[in-house]
């Protein structure tokens, strides 16, 4: 089993939609630390499981510096970025599939979306 891992910094703003009073329902920013997990039982011909350049042009290039409630048609906390961003380095993935997405809100608060074994 070959295994990648790509990390990227994103900076964005949102704000969250919730059922309780919160200071996060007001729009704020962060610098997220995004880490993305691949995997592959074999690569391509050329060596690869996902080519890093794609996954960074993909994921860093629509998400940096935007405001993500105009992105998305989800309420973006980190758990649905992660999920968001498995999905789609999955469809990046030449061979294998985005199996874990680590996304760092904060020092201290990380939400991970792990791919299931029937996903």
């Amino acid at each position: 089993m070959y295994t990648v891992s790509k990390r990227m910094e994103i900076a964005g703003a949102h704000n969250l939609a919730l059922p309780y009073e919160s200071k996060c329902e007001g729009l704020h920013g962060h610098n997220w630390i995004v880490i993305v997990h691949c995997r592959a039982e074999k690569l391509t011909e050329y060596g690869m499981i996902v080519d890093f350049a794609k996954v960074k042009k993909e994921i860093h290039g629509a998400l940096d510096h935007k405001y993500l409630n105009e992105l998305f048609d989800f309420n973006p906390t980190a758990e649905n970025m992660a999920r968001w961003i498995c999905d789609k380095v999955t469809d990046l993935c030449e061979t294998g599939y985005c199996y874990k997405v680590s996304v760092q809100e904060s020092e201290g608060n990380v939400a991970t979306y792990e791919r299931g074994e029937d996903e």
